[in-house]
């Protein structure tokens, strides 16, 4: 008898290794960080990860989706030359609400 949640082995191994390496990771860049501190170059780099992460985001959903997200995502990436990073984001979520309820999407 199957029960609701029965999880093949393979699975739960694939999930569990993948758990496993995420949080090796992590800890990872900890200890790196702890004992090497980072140099000019590879702080930069590090500091434009997050904006990085967060247009592979935004992308896809300007280029699939109506007008108002796509106005909205060329009125925030303006807003990102001038505003912090959760300001842009507070700015282009709020760009689309208003703009969704205005022009109807």
């Amino acid at each position: 008898m199957t029960g609701a949640f029965t999880v093949e082995p393979s699975t739960l191994i694939a999930i569990v290794a993948m758990a496993l390496t995420t949080y090796a990771t992590r800890v990872a860049g900890l200890f790196v960080h702890w004992r090497h501190a980072p140099g000019p170059a590879a702080r930069a780099a590090l500091d434009a990860i997050p904006p990085a992460v967060l247009i592979a985001v935004v992308a896809p959903m300007m280029l699939a989706t109506g007008w108002p997200e796509t106005i909205a995502t060329a009125l925030t990436a303006l807003a990102a030359t001038r505003l912090s990073l959760v300001a842009t984001v507070a700015f282009g979520a709020a760009c689309v609400v208003a703009l969704r309820l205005a022009l109807g999407g």
